[in-house]
């Protein structure tokens, strides 16, 4: 039997795990992972092991390798990204798929070894304000090693793309994330937060500084309207920040915390009088694709991403980065209820070719082949 015929084997590292599903990096993992099992791919995928109540050694024919850390806040992902990656250099796959460009440096192990590794880099980690001093530094410092010890980076934004060649003068490929469009959901599901149909606005995210909620709760604070700004989400940590935002004070804020029932959380996109994007250093995020997906009326932070996302405008509005032009916009939207419905009527358009998960699946696997056969 050829190479080229056999079960082409992918371990996936770096995240949390499956079918752990707390962030961007997850998702993308179940909805590719699942994906290239069914065409079928061999997918291991490497679990952090302290998260895991269960272990079963496959879920959904994916299978699953459970690794320790040093379980440590600042310690434990990388060390558990460095167990994984030496696990699976001793592993008989093909492929080495790695997330986050915090690992970027253990891409020395899989060339010692010599097996074809891609990483998917993410955002501009070493801009975001939870890490400082040398937190910033490593995560610069990892990001570049990635380019130079990687055999393929993935950017998920064609404006990331120009990051690394700006900042590393390094090539990649663009493969974003994917969203799954969603046109119906149970309007009861808000009534157990007092919501009605397009009586709020809606958060959805960590509270974490570069999400930027504590200057879009100050502007809706700040300004006439009516409606609700529901938060969802929150920190799994005692958190200065998180605890500000919670402490302040307006009957129009509701905070739900983690909403965990997929079809209450769908229903409070659906029903939502706007969607508020604060995120600011990432490339595609998965939030902002979500809430396109759902049809939501986008008010989003000025970015470079966000522009290329939202069709430099075409399928939301901006805001800068103070309180005032976010009371601005929510005034213009109130005032614009038409205009606003537009947007909704319009958003899932923007998810084109590229978002779609199966196209996502398409180009992965072309990497995946690709470095097999190198």
């Amino acid at each position: 039997m050829t190479k080229e015929k056999q079960t082409l084997k992918v371990a996936i590292l770096g995240s949390r795990g499956y079918p752990y599903v707390y962030s961007g990096y997850e998702t993308l993992i179940k909805e590719l992972g699942e994906r290239l099992q069914k065409r079928g791919v061999e997918v291991r995928v490497y679990c952090h092991r302290s998260l895991f109540k269960n272990k079963p050694t496959a879920v959904n024919g994916i299978k699953l390798v459970y690794m320790p850390a040093i379980e440590q806040k600042s310690l434990a992902q990388l060390t558990h990204s460095f167990f994984s990656m030496i696990h699976a250099c001793f592993s008989d796959v093909d492929v080495i798929f790695m997330v986050n460009s915090g690992n970027g440096l253990f891409g020395i192990i899989s060339r010692l070894f010599r097996k074809p590794t891609a990483i998917n880099v993410d955002g501009m980690e070493w801009l975001r304000p939870k890490w400082k001093g040398i937190g910033a530094k490593y995560f610069l410092f990892a990001s570049r090693m990635a380019t130079k010890f990687y055999d393929r980076i993935i950017n998920d934004s064609d404006e990331m793309q120009k990051v690394y060649e700006e900042l590393f003068n390094a090539k990649s490929t663009v493969i974003a994330y994917g969203a799954n469009p969603s046109y119906e959901s149970d309007p009861k599901k808000i009534e157990k937060w007092g919501l009605e149909k397009e009586g709020y606005y809606l958060i959805v995210g960590r509270m974490i500084p570069d999400n930027n909620a504590d200057l879009i709760l100050e502007g809706f604070i700040q300004s006439d309207s009516t409606r609700k700004l529901v938060i969802v989400g929150d920190v799994p940590f005692q958190d200065e920040y998180a605890i500000r935002l919670k402490n302040m004070k307006d009957d129009r804020l509701l905070f739900t915390g983690y909403v965990t029932d997929p079809e209450e959380l769908k229903a409070l996109y659906h029903n939502c009088f706007a969607y508020f994007h604060g995120h600011e250093f990432g490339g595609t995020n998965p939030t902002l694709i979500k809430a396109m997906a759902y049809g939501c009326a986008i008010l989003a932070l000025d970015t470079r991403f966000s522009r290329e996302t939202l069709q430099n405008g075409k399928h939301g509005w901006f805001f800068e980065k103070n309180k005032t032009s976010v009371a601005k916009l929510i005034e213009k939207a109130e005032m614009s209820p038409e205009e606003i419905q537009k947007l909704r009527d319009t958003a899932r358009a923007g998810l084109t070719d590229k978002y779609n998960w199966d196209r996502v699946t398409d180009r992965y696997l072309e990497v995946f082949e690709g470095l097999r056969k190198s």
